[in-house]
């Protein structure tokens, strides 16, 4: 058995942000934070995974035509398909990996 990750999950994930995404601005890095440790579906997830979701979710959702698709009935998967070139603008301006396409949690 491992010893525990010193510090509480929200420094933890707060640290796998700061790796992931170095370029990531203070108010945006609180942002998806807060969305890491709100989300339900990431309760359980290890600090780097919720760091990951947590902030292509947030990207996703604020730096892209993504919610409009939605309500202009597009499905999910098409939305996706459709801001995925702003949304990996987005994260390379953060200094973090692109999201390829696959599914992804929101």
């Amino acid at each position: 058995m491992t010893a525990p990750l010193p510090g509480t999950r929200e420094e933890r994930i707060a640290e796998a942000l700061r790796r992931l995404a170095p370029r990531l601005p203070a108010f945006e890095a609180r942002a998806a934070l807060d969305r890491a440790l709100l989300s339900p579906g990431l309760r359980n997830a290890m600090p780097a995974t919720a760091a990951r979701l947590a902030l292509t979710a947030y990207a996703r959702h604020v730096f892209t035509d993504y919610d409009d698709l939605l309500a202009e009935g597009y499905d999910r998967d098409s939305a996706r398909h459709f801001v995925l070139d702003d949304l990996n603008a987005a994260l390379a301006g953060w200094g973090a990996p692109p999201v390829s396409g696959e599914a992804e949690d929101d």
